[in-house]
């Protein structure tokens, strides 16, 4: 008997389908001679601190740098009824033999060999690597099994991944977090990300907006331009010296371009478009990609190619057939595929470029959601565009003379459509939330040196631009590229993260406070700024991340130790430790939340602040306090806010409505005094007459 394991039910519910364990039970499926069971994500995981030692509970300086030897792991308990049952399923009698079928990468590496030892299982295991759920990719990747031994050096590299940002995630957030006294996380991958935002914030703070202005002469259909000019007084100066004056064309330079098609996508090209295009974040990208390869309608996503393997040309053929007459924006389009320029097997490492798959051309979109819809157009219309021909065109550029200045018209003219034919068919049928500019084809009448045109003048008025905040798309393109100029030119992983892990990265500046949405951009809060400036340059260094992702590469290549890379990465844990030991005291405060005053103290005259249950004075030594849910208010079923207790303190009293009666059952409005006696609690009281 097999025992085959996946990494999500779904996934599981697939092969089974495909093998013949038709046959459900608890927690797997049975039959032709397999047991097929699954793990939810990370069914093990690393212990917590306070698993190696109770003292690790509290956060203390004295306690780190936290180097577990050897390392723990645990069964978080919402998974421990599954982990059970595939522990029991890995040392049945009848199960001789394991395949091991999370995702085929160095995540889903991991997850299995994590359950697989925590099982203290010994059986054979070999693995199943396949790019597709399609029934045929399913059947052939069972026909071509690989010793689990293959992936050794792949398992030491994410092995090593994961102990590196626990080392580094644990130790360094609480270092700074003691330091500072605030939950400050820091990652070996999020914390560079939050410093390309900081450093961008910067940058446009600092721009200093400058106005400038051009001249344009104009003959008929031609318009041409001067350059910039710094003062308002030269350019009415040009403009007058222009009109009604005669300009002769001094020179004209033809030159045939060729616009190359784009590459297929790999993760993050499609997360940027998707997100440029649509508004998805990153994350919902992979989500929509994901439940789409899970229905077999999509190849796997997780990839950081663009190419497809050389075998795949008879595949990559049909499926543009297929698709000319499924897309409603490619009918009537004639293209010869040029199926050659998508196909380079040595820059397919674990998994080929993301494109459709046989499946969801029998299917078509019948039952996908509009998400899902968006992102599988923009799939096959790229495979569309990969295979057509280049975007050829003419750009002529026209200089004149007039008033002894020069005037530049530029205009170009579309010889092949060639691709981008099929990108504006696309984006014409689609309604986005993207930026998209339509690109404005400005022909030139027919020029030629010497000739002469009579003119009119004008003046505008223009400013510089700041740079651009970042948006996921832009963002995801900066970690991408981020450290790239400090990696050797064949280095095949660079920048920051892998593009399985960058859209949980954004999420989780997010979620920690450090980065907001502002509509598409990411902006930096003040906690991430404050936190992007106090770090030292070895935790928000992007080229010293992305070059942990080399050696990671190299130590799944087998060319490099992992022994070695671990052993640096605790030397660096311990320096980083010793180095911060001790901050000034104005810097302790730096992330403490701003109180919020609301009034002053009517014993002692301090100033009364906002707290998340009451309105405290700020003097230790006066014991003035007013509760939120003080039973007066709640009593009468009304919030204590803010805007009365400001009130209650400037006036002694506040004007409140719909105020609720017990005894009526109807809300009122009436004036409340603030009755305090100097106890340790506060009275107030409805003013007669004031019932309004």
């Amino acid at each position: 008997m097999n025992l085959v394991i996946a990494e999500k039910p779904s996934v599981a519910r697939s092969i089974a389908t495909v093998i013949g364990a038709d046959e459900k039970q608890n927690g797997y499926w049975q039959g032709g001679g397999y047991l097929v069971s699954w793990c939810i994500g990370h069914l093990v995981s690393f212990a917590e601190a306070g698993q190696y030692d109770e003292k690790y509970c509290k956060w203390k300086y004295e306690d780190l740098p936290i180097l577990p030897q050897p390392w723990q792991f645990i069964v978080p308990d919402e998974k421990k009824q599954q982990f059970e049952i595939v522990r029991s399923l890995l040392n049945r009698p009848d199960v001789d033999s394991v395949t091991a079928a999370t995702d085929a990468g160095r995540e889903g590496e991991l997850i299995f060999r994590f359950v697989y030892q925590m099982a203290g299982c010994t059986k054979p295991v070999k693995r199943l690597w396949i790019s597709s759920m399609e029934d045929a990719a399913i059947r052939a990747g069972f026909a071509n099994l690989h010793p689990d031994s293959d992936y050794d050096a792949l398992y030491q590299s994410a092995l090593c991944r994961a102990k590196a940002d626990w080392l580094v995630g644990i130790n360094a957030t609480r270092l700074f977090s003691v330091l500072y006294h605030k939950t400050l996380t820091v990652g070996r991958v999020q914390t560079p990300t939050l410093k390309m935002l900081v450093d961008r914030d910067a940058k446009i703070l600092r721009f200093q907006k400058e106005k400038y202005y051009t001249v344009g002469i104009h003959s008929g259909s031609l318009k041409a331009d001067s350059g910039r000019i710094s003062d308002a007084e030269t350019a009415n100066s040009l403009k007058e010296k222009c009109t009604g004056t005669t300009t002769v064309c001094t020179s004209v330079k033809r030159e045939k371009k060729t616009e190359q098609p784009p590459k297929l996508y790999d993760l993050t090209t499609l997360q940027r478009e998707a997100n440029r295009l649509f508004g998805f974040t990153a994350k919902q990208a992979l989500d929509y990609a994901q439940q789409l390869y899970e229905k077999k309608l999509l190849t796997y996503p997780r990839t950081d190619s663009q190419y497809l393997t050389e075998d795949m040309g008879q595949t990559a053929q049909h499926l543009v057939s297929d698709l000319l007459g499924l897309l409603p924006f490619a009918q009537g389009l004639a293209l010869t595929a040029e199926v050659g320029r998508v196909l380079n097997s040595k820059k397919v490492s674990d998994h080929h470029a993301i494109i459709p798959t046989a499946e969801f051309v029998k299917q078509g979109f019948a039952g996908l959601a509009e998400s899902e819809c968006k992102l599988m157009n923009l799939v096959c219309s790229k495979l569309l565009c990969a295979v057509a021909a280049p975007h050829e065109y003419e750009t002529v550029t026209a200089v004149f003379s007039c008033a002894g200045n020069e005037f530049t018209a530029k205009g170009k003219t579309v010889l092949v459509p060639g691709w981008k034919e099929i990108d504006q068919r696309f984006h014409s049928t689609l309604k986005t939330d993207g930026d998209e500019e339509t690109e404005a084809l400005n022909t030139l009448p027919e020029l030629a040196e010497g000739q002469s045109f009579s003119v009119t003048a004008n003046v505008s008025e223009h400013f510089t631009s700041p740079p651009k905040a970042y948006t996921e798309d832009t963002l995801l393109s900066a970690m991408e590229r981020a450290g790239t100029e400090d990696m050797p030119e064949d280095a095949e992983r660079k920048g920051l993260g892998t593009p399985a892990t960058r859209a949980a990265i954004l999420e989780k500046l997010v979620q920690m406070g450090f980065v907001q949405r502002k509509g598409k951009q990411l902006v930096p809060t003040k906690d991430g700024i404050n936190l992007a400036v106090v770090l030292p340059e070895s935790l928000t260094s992007s080229a010293l991340t992305a070059e942990w992702e080399t050696r990671l590469t190299e130590i799944a290549k087998g060319n490099a130790d992992a022994d070695e890379f671990m052993a640096e990465i605790e030397t660096q844990v311990r320096q980083l430790v010793k180095t911060y030991s001790c901050i000034s005291a104005d810097k302790q405060n730096l992330f403490q939340s701003e109180r919020v005053i609301i009034g002053k103290c009517p014993r002692c005259g301090k100033n009364v602040y906002e707290g998340k249950k009451n309105f405290y004075c700020g003097n230790r030594g006066c014991q003035f306090v007013m509760w939120k849910n003080d039973h007066f208010f709640e009593q009468r079923k009304k919030a204590f806010t803010p805007k009365i207790a400001a009130a209650l303190l400037k006036n002694g009293k506040a004007k409140v409505k719909g105020l609720y009666s017990e005894k009526t059952g109807k809300t009122y409005d009436a004036t409340v005094l603030l009755a305090d006696t100097g106890g340790k609690y506060v009275n107030y009281r409805i003013a007669r007459d004031s019932i309004m």
